[in-house]
């Protein structure tokens, strides 16, 4: 039986969060006194942790509680869940960047990891040195460094700035190289946190393409992310990691489905008020989403019947230029429902709003995600958002007497005519 690539046995990881208390009166003599007890107590006793006391200025937090996980060689895993579950702390552990409170992980081959913007580079260094080092630690020697080197170069588009300090880098040409670096290397495990955000559309089709590529050469990939459709995609495995804890282990389509339908990951509404860092680009930046039932009054829950508007808001920083919304409608399988585009208009530098209805008795009941993308001249991509809508679609009451799941992926109300011959 062939070694593991990575084995995680009942792996947790605590943090304490210290509380600041209620300002008090100290005296200097209490605290010289308490300061002197405090280096005498160390002196005289050898250091034994002790369990934090339940006093009200601090407690325990479980990032991770009890994790096991095996990873055959070539797997490749999809982590998912929501923010604050503990997905990023796996990986800075397996990566060796924090350590475990308990539990042990074995890993077999070299780690390289792309988990935050910076990880892993020296602000002083230039591109070219951070290469070099990178390299160097992942136990490459200078040879096989220089075989890869312009390789990373061109998939990173900084030939022009390599040999400037990454401290001038913007965080996108930063992002660029570091995973340009991270799996060029040709590391046996590939780790990649959410941080392809950062890059802008087409470099992350890049990206997520590389990581298929690896996976595909039989080395492990370990690919935390909120996009559902990149993961089913790249994934044929996934786990849901909710409070600390694994709650599925299966099949990439199964669990994403599992985590759907558990509702952690409604999305109806979204909005990024500072036009200098909300998702998007130097052509347009997206300012709002939402998605606004049409039903005349309060709603509890959309069923089928429930006519549906979607509702964008994009600044647009490019001068008399001819552009298009682009809606894209994917199922929870990742098969796309529909995709429709809005008229072309031409519109001054300033917000756009667009707007979508999807009338009732179209979809059928399921769980969707929304891509938005925005074209210019009727065939110039500019800019696409996943998942800037989730939702979820209920069964309404049937007048028909069979109850079970009505097939297909979309369930329009179409207009029948029946006659008889007398």
């Amino acid at each position: 039986m062939s070694t593991p690539a990575i084995k995680v046995q009942n792996l947790s990881k605590r943090y304490i969060i210290r509380h600041q208390g209620a300002e008090r009166y100290t005296a200097l003599r209490d605290v010289i006194m308490r300061r002197t007890r405090s280096a005498l107590k160390r002196v005289s006793a050898s250091f034994v942790p002790r369990p934090v006391q339940p006093d009200g200025s601090s407690e325990e937090f479980y990032a991770l509680r009890d994790v096991s996980l095996e990873l055959k060689q070539g797997e490749r895993l999809g982590v998912i869940g929501r923010n604050g579950a503990g997905k990023t702390t796996l990986l800075k552990i397996l990566s060796r960047i924090t350590e475990p409170t308990s539990g042990r992980v074995e890993i077999t081959g070299r780690v390289s990891s792309l988990l935050e913007v910076g990880t892993g580079f020296h602000p002083e260094l230039t591109g070219r040195e951070n290469i070099f080092l990178n390299g160097a630690i992942l136990g490459l020697g200078k040879a096989e460094i220089e075989a890869r080197f312009k390789g990373i170069v061109d998939f990173a588009g900084v030939e022009k700035f390599i040999d400037t300090p990454v401290k001038h880098y913007s965080s996108g040409m930063y992002m660029r190289l570091a995973f340009a670096v991270a799996a060029h290397l040709e590391p046996d495990i590939l780790l990649v946190d959410e941080v392809l955000a950062v890059g802008d559309a087409q470099f992350q089709k890049k990206c997520l393409e590389k990581i298929g590529e690896t996976g595909n050469e039989n080395r492990t990939v370990i690919f935390v992310s909120h996009n559902m459709t990149a993961l089913q995609s790249l994934c044929n495995r996934a786990i849901w990691i909710e409070a600390g804890r694994i709650v599925r282990d299966g099949g990439a389509k199964e669990v994403v489905s599992a985590y759907l339908q558990h509702g952690t990951y409604s999305v109806l509404e979204q909005q990024w008020d500072d036009p200098a860092s909300a998702p998007g680009n130097d052509k347009v930046r997206l300012h709002s989403v939402r998605l606004v039932p049409q039903t005349g009054g309060e709603i509890r829950e959309i069923d089928v019947t429930t006519p549906l508007k979607m509702e964008f808001e994009f600044w647009n920083f490019m001068q008399d230029a001819e552009l298009n919304f682009s809606l894209h409608l994917y199922n929870e399988e990742g098969l796309c429902i529909l995709n429709t585009p809005s008229q072309g208009f031409y519109g001054p530098k300033g917000l756009i709003k667009g707007s979508c209805l999807v009338p009732g008795n179209f979809l059928n009941d399921g769980l969707y995600r929304v891509m938005i993308m925005l074209v210019q001249d009727t065939s110039t991509y500019v800019y696409h958002k996943d998942d800037v809508l989730i939702f979820e679609v209920r069964d309404s009451e049937r007048i028909y007497k069979w109850y079970g799941k009505w097939p297909g992926v979309v369930r329009p109300n179409l207009p029948w005519e029946v006659s008889f011959d007398k």
